[in-house]
């Protein structure tokens, strides 16, 4: 579940118009489209995530949790630059 998120996560961050200026001209009317697979993306990481964190987090605890925090980083980075992708798609490209 974690390496399906992270791909998820990457397959978007790849497509990502951050950029500004990445706009060829007269290909404005895919824009929706993007906007659309990279919001949907960002949803279906977040899903992607809670479910392996859900998963890879048993009740009992090791001694040394040294991949509990590595696994906690992953997921961390993934849902707060999905919540980011969501809110810059909000702001700049669907008003």
């Amino acid at each position: 579940m974690l390496s399906a998120a992270v791909i998820a996560w990457a397959t978007a961050a790849l497509l990502s118009p951050h950029t500004p200026g990445t706009v060829a001209e007269g290909t404005e009317h895919v824009r929706t489209t993007v906007a659309l697979f990279l919001r949907n993306s960002a949803v279906g990481t977040l899903v992607l995530s809670a479910l392996s964190g859900w998963l890879l987090f048993p009740t009992r605890r090791p001694k040394a949790p040294r991949r509990d925090w590595a696994i906690a980083a992953v997921l961390g980075v993934l849902v707060i630059s999905s919540v980011y992708q969501l809110i810059w798609l909000q702001a700049a490209v669907l008003d």
